[in-house]
C-alpha cells in the first residue's frame, strides 16, 4: 500500500557497527575472539583471527576484544598452523 511503512518508526535504531575485521569477543560461545565481517539480519557475522569459517552471533552477545585476547587468538592461530592444522 502507498504510504504505509514497511518498518514502524518504533523499532530500536541498529547498534553501532564496528569497522570491517575489528577484533570482537563472543560472549555466547566462551569470549571466543574473531573479527567482523558484516551484518546478517539481525547478526552480525565474524571469523576467527587469521581466517576459517564465520559464525553468526547476537550483537548483544559481542563486545571489544582487550588487546591480550587477540594476541591470544593470534597465538593459538600460529601455532595450529605449525602443526599443520589450518593452512
Amino acid at each position: 500500500m502507498y504510504g504505509v511503512n514497511a518498518r514502524p518508526n518504533s523499532e530500536e535504531p541498529p547498534p553501532d557497527l564496528p569497522a570491517l575485521g575489528a577484533p570482537l569477543v563472543d560472549t555466547s560461545r566462551g569470549n571466543r575472539v574473531g573479527e567482523f565481517r558484516g551484518v546478517a539480519g539481525d547478526y552480525w557475522s565474524l571469523r576467527p583471527i587469521g581466517g576459517g569459517r564465520e559464525w553468526e552471533v547476537e550483537p548483544r552477545h559481542v563486545r571489544p576484544a582487550l588487546p591480550i585476547e587477540q594476541l591470544r587468538a593470534r597465538t593459538a592461530r600460529a601455532n595450529a598452523r605449525s602443526r599443520g592444522e589450518v593452512l
